[in-house]
C-alpha cells in the first residue's frame, strides 16, 4: 500500500508515539489530521511538523476521544480538509498507575474513558468514513501490560487487555469490508507517559521504533494482515 495521498487520523499525536507516528506517515507522502486534548498542544505540534514537511498535509484539532460528539467533529473536519479518510491510528492513551485503594471512580473512568471507550468512539467515527472509501486500515496502540499485568496497573492493564479483544471482534467483523484491523503491544517506551520529567531510559523502546511497525504494517499487501504484533526493548535492565 503506498501511502502517498492517503489521510490518517492520529489521535494523541502531539508528542511521544502519536507524533513520531505523525512524523513517519508525512515522510510516507500521506496526509495527516492529529489530535490533541488542548488547541495548544495540537499547534504546536502542526507547527514542528509542518516546519520539516511543507504543502498543508497537516492539521490539528482540539477533540478529547471520550467524547464521541468531539470525535466526530474531529473526523468531519478531517475529511472535510483532505477529502476522506484511510487511516486510523488510536494512540490516546493514559495510564494513572496508582494502587487499588487509591484508584478512585474518576481515576477508572478517565482509564477506561480513554484508552478502551475513546477506541469505540474513533472507530465509530471511521468505519463508515472508510467504507466509503472502499477499505481502509485501523491500528491500535495497546501495551505489553495487556498480557502482563502489574502492581498498580490494575486499571490501566484492565483497559489495555480489553482493547486488545476489541479489535480482534472488530478486526473478524469489518475485514470484508476492505478494512484492516491490528494492534501493537509496546513493551516499555521512553516517552513523557510517565509523566513530564520522567527520568530517560536509553535502553527502552523510542517512539519513532513503534512508528516504524505503524508504517511497515500499512505497507502490507492486501492480501496479508499482521493482527497483532509485540514489541520489546532488546536489552532491557537485567533482574537481579
Amino acid at each position: 500500500m503506498s501511502l502517498t495521498s492517503k489521510t490518517a487520523f492520529v489521535t494523541g499525536g502531539s508528542r511521544g508515539i502519536g507524533l513520531a507516528i505523525a512524523r513517519a506517515l508525512l515522510e510516507e507522502g500521506a496526509n495527516v489530521a492529529l489530535t490533541a486534548t488542548t488547541d495548544r498542544s495540537a499547534s504546536r505540534a502542526v507547527a514542528e511538523l509542518a516546519a520539516a514537511f511543507p504543502g498543508d498535509r497537516v492539521i490539528g484539532i482540539e477533540a478529547n476521544v471520550r467524547d464521541l460528539a468531539a470525535v466526530e467533529r474531529a473526523m468531519a473536519a478531517a475529511t472535510d480538509r483532505f477529502g476522506g479518510l484511510d487511516i486510523l491510528i488510536n494512540n490516546a492513551g493514559v495510564g494513572r498507575l496508582v494502587p487499588f485503594d487509591q484508584l478512585t471512580p474518576d481515576i477508572w473512568n478517565d482509564v477506561i474513558g480513554t484508552n478502551l471507550t475513546g477506541v469505540f468512539n474513533c472507530c465509530h467515527a471511521a468505519i463508515p468514513r472508510m467504507r466509503a472509501r472502499g477499505g481502509g486500515w485501523i491500528i491500535n496502540i495497546s501495551s505489553l501490560a495487556s498480557t502482563n499485568p502489574f502492581v498498580n496497573g490494575t486499571a490501566y492493564c484492565a483497559s489495555k487487555a480489553a482493547l486488545n479483544a476489541f479489535s480482534e471482534a472488530l478486526m473478524q467483523e469489518i475485514r470484508y469490508d476492505g478494512i484492516k484491523v491490528s494492534y501493537v503491544m509496546p513493551g516499555s517506551v521512553d516517552t513523557e507517559f510517565g509523566g513530564r520529567g520522567a527520568a530517560k531510559r536509553g535502553w527502552a523502546l523510542q517512539g519513532e521504533d513503534v512508528a516504524e511497525v505503524v508504517v511497515d504494517l500499512l505497507r502490507h499487501p492486501s492480501r496479508s494482515l499482521p493482527s497483532r504484533v509485540e514489541m520489546r526493548p532488546s536489552q532491557p535492565p537485567r533482574k537481579s
